[in-house]
């Protein structure tokens, strides 16, 4: 290779081939390696620069573990507020809330939607916020302290958030744990619903109703959850405020296999074009939205149990176990499909069959057997495992942070428009048995799992065509200008896995499967 190329976002090499298509400019003939500006790599390249940082086994787990203690409890109860907030509407209908607000069905149902339809237009503005901005000060702001009137528009940046916090500060295999732990709060926020639920309908105060009381207690928790929030969850490992400088400088580099970087955050289009060129954007969107058509049951559960006969206190009680089989069905499944190697999609596809076993169940048992339509019921809340593999892996093979937020953002658009579908499914002159709604769940968790595979196959082929290409030098030898500590202004070397290079553009990345 000859001469200094230096990145600067205005012309192309055409000396480069598409696949590096990146903006890189020749600027003289006198030197022999690439120079990039700082604001075009991620930003954990100026910690690592020119240094050989050594690491091994025990310090790096004593790094992960740090992380573990001081971001993943606030992870955890951030997303237990969160979904709670959000699920205190199917709570309040056993509550009272569709009588004392005289609800019809549809009213109920534009309730349950509004929310995704907000979190749906708001998404990719709060994706763009949180490449630009802070990311812990935006999910505490952005996440908790708005009413909830505008709590779909709010939401948007908390699992969006969470997916780009995990691949800061943890690798591949860790990631895949560290999702099914926050995610699997969404159980916990059920069993704690459960029991408040039960505990406000024992509040009897004049000219206020358990359900509001709800409301109340939910909305404090959530205040609380904000200011500590604001105050102690780090923004990226390249500033935590509980490592030290050293420590810091391991933590990215214990994350430097994953070959995806901390962040970036210039936009960069080409990054975004990649991004919706790429088939398997579309392919995991179109497995968001099939997915969480079926979601709608989330307001719809306590009301369907509710319907094979359950007094009010029951149901309540009831909703606990829909928690508890959320969290075991997760945790086994992210411990397995960390286990076994290359296992995501394998493991998500066994996940799914109690689901559509579930559904057959709930349609065709007698309607007096109300314990097996229970227990058919809470069948279909296995599945959840293989939304929550889904967002990990979307993680694990995607580079490069624009392309990241904009393929989270796509992700959680079509999560959305199936939680924004899903409600109206659920009609009056269905009831009681609901068979087309469930005729049409049980056909999303048939298609899901089919699409799981279909991704397999596509980044297995690609796996096989990138192990037959020659060797790629393009970015071996790499500077940026840092400044020393005595103030001067010198040129190091960066490896590519700190430049920002997009899972297509960097051809020594391999996907997991």
């Amino acid at each position: 290779m000859t001469g200094t190329r230096a990145f600067e976002g205005d012309s192309k090499d055409p000396s480069l081939d598409e696949k590096h298509s990146l903006d890189i400019n020749v600027a003289s003939a006198d030197r022999s390696h690439l120079e990039f500006r700082k604001d075009q790599v991620d930003t954990g390249a100026q910690l690592v620069a020119g240094g050989v940082v050594e690491l091994d086994h025990a310090e790096a787990e004593r790094i992960r573990r740090k992380i573990d203690w001081h971001i993943l409890p606030l992870m955890c109860i951030l997303y237990w507020v969160q979904f709670m907030d959000k699920t205190t509407l199917g709570s309040s209908a056993i509550l009272g809330i569709r009588e004392s607000a005289h609800l019809t069905t549809n009213q109920y149902n534009w309730l349950g939607t509004i929310f995704y339809l907000s979190y749906l237009v708001f998404e990719y503005p709060q994706n763009l916020a949180l490449q630009r901005f802070p990311v812990g000060r935006w999910m505490s702001f952005g996440g908790l302290f708005a009413v909830r009137l505008i709590l779909g528009m709010c939401e948007g940046s908390i699992t969006a958030g969470f997916m780009i916090v995990s691949a800061m500060f943890y690798t591949r295999k860790e990631q895949t744990l560290r999702v099914g732990y926050w995610f699997l709060m969404n159980g916990t926020a059920q069993i704690i619903s459960g029991f408040i639920s039960f505990g406000t309908l024992h509040i009897k105060t004049e000219g206020f109703e358990s359900w509001q009381w709800l409301m109340i207690i939910t909305g404090t928790i959530t205040l609380a959850t904000a200011l500590a929030y604001w105050f102690l969850f780090p923004d990226s490992p390249t500033n935590a405020w509980f490592l030290t400088h050293d420590e810091r400088v391991k933590a990215v580099a214990r994350i430097k296999d994953n070959q995806t970087g901390v962040e970036n955050k210039h936009f960069k289009m080409e990054q975004f074009y990649e991004t919706l060129a790429d088939p398997k954007t579309w392919l995991f969107a179109l497995f968001s939205a099939l997915d969480n058509v079926p979601n709608s049951l989330t307001n719809q559960r306590q009301i369907i149990v509710s319907s094979f006969g359950f007094t009010p206190l029951q149901t309540t009680l009831l909703g606990c176990v829909d928690g508890v089989i959320e969290i075991v069905t997760i945790f086994t499944g992210v411990q397995l499909a960390s286990r076994l190697k290359n296992s995501i999609a394998y493991v998500g596809v066994i996940y799914f069959i109690p689901n559509i076993l579930g559904v057959f169940l709930v349609n065709f048992l007698p309607w007096e057997n109300k314990i097996g339509l229970l227990f058919s019921v809470w069948l279909t809340g296995v599945g959840t495992t293989g939304f929550v593999l889904s967002l990990s892996w979307l993680s694990n093979v995607t580079a490069g942070h624009t392309k990241r937020v904009t393929v989270n953002a796509i992700m959680l658009i079509a999560y959305c428009i199936g939680n924004s579908a899903g409600p109206f499914m659920w009609q009056a002159q269905y009831k009681p048995r609901n068979h087309i709604p469930w005729i049409i769940i049980g056909i999303c968790y048939v298609i899901c799992p089919v699409i799981l595979l279909v991704i397999r196959f596509l980044l297995r082929r690609e796996n096989k065509r990138r192990d037959s290409e020659p060797a790629d030098d393009t970015y071996d030898d790499v500077y940026i200008e840092v400044v020393d500590a005595d103030g001067k202004t010198v040129q190091k070397k960066i490896d590519k896995e700190y430049l920002d290079l997009t899972d297509i553009q960097n051809r020594d990345f391999r996907y997991v499967l």
